[in-house]
């Protein structure tokens, strides 16, 4: 077994999963969870997701290993400042926010020099469903964990996360936190802002027609990620803002070139774009 005790802040899809998982995989004694919605945490506790919670932040994290923040990316400052009295020397904290510049920049700040025992994380694994409910021990499964270490951070600390994420089930990689954000916005944050936007224009066509009733499988794919929780997302535009800005801009020229091929009648320089794109998402298979 490799930990005692993993204290979990925030028991929904992400948290629930990794508490799921450990527990799953004989890897934790005892995992704690605390949360701002109590019928949430009496649901993990029934479930048997969780084996202890308490609205006493303190007698969750104590004696913990990790302390893993699995909340909304707007909340993570004050969960800093609530767990900063509470933590022991010998304590890790991480996190699973798909965003990291605004996370590190409010952890040196409230932190202090504490700061070396946050070793900042990204699994890159989700599905459009939230709630503790919806959590399962197979989620990280064959999934990359990204680490986006602190020059604070001890090789020590780096793989004792590793090791709990990687009890999961996933398979861990570090990325510079720049670079991680811009990523990120690329293959994640701007697809799901596409999909919002798509259902969200053709809800005002309804009115015409029939539009969602004779979508087919496409569109079903395509839009699913527009069910994902609505707070966790606008909290991941805001703190990537830029980022994802850039490439809204980008994403929007490249739309302005495929409008003009079709007004121009261009048959040749459709397919040419097509055939590229079909090879270049072939790859990925």
């Amino acid at each position: 077994m490799l930990f005692k005790k993993i204290a979990i802040i925030g028991i929904g899809l992400i948290g629930g999963s990794v508490a799921r998982a450990l527990k799953a995989n004989s890897q934790c004694k005892i995992i704690s969870g605390f949360g701002r919605n109590p019928d949430n945490l009496k649901k993990a506790m029934d479930l048997g997701v969780i084996d202890h919670c308490s609205d006493d932040i303190r007698t969750v994290v104590a004696d913990a290993d990790i302390i893993l923040i699995a909340t909304p990316l707007a909340t993570y400052r004050s969960v800093f400042e609530l767990i900063k009295p509470c933590i022991g020397d010998n304590m890790l904290i991480t996190d699973a926010g798909s965003e990291k510049g605004s996370v590190i920049k409010s952890a040196r700040e409230i932190l202090g020099d504490r700061i070396k025992q946050f070793i900042p994380g990204h699994p890159i694994a989700g599905t459009e469903k939230s709630g503790v409910e919806s959590s399962f021990k197979e989620l990280y499964e064959d999934h990359l964990v990204i680490l986006t270490p602190l020059p604070e951070n001890s090789e020590q600390d780096i793989d004792q996360v590793t090791r709990m994420w990687e009890a999961c089930g996933a398979d861990v990689v570090t990325l510079g936190i720049e670079y991680h954000d811009k990523v990120l916005a690329a293959t994640s944050h701007l697809p799901h802002v596409l999909a919002y936007a798509l259902v969200d224009c053709l809800a005002d066509m309804e009115e015409e027609g029939d539009v969602f009733k004779f979508s087919a499988g496409g569109f079903r794919d395509f839009t699913r990620i527009a069910a994902s929780n609505p707070e966790m997302w606008a909290d991941i535009c805001l703190a990537n803002k830029d980022q994802l800005l850039q490439l809204i801009d980008q994403y929007s020229q490249y739309l302005e070139k495929i409008y003009k091929l079709i007004s121009d009648n261009d048959r040749a320089g459709l397919m040419e774009l097509f055939i590229r794109v079909k090879q270049t998402r072939e790859k990925l298979n």
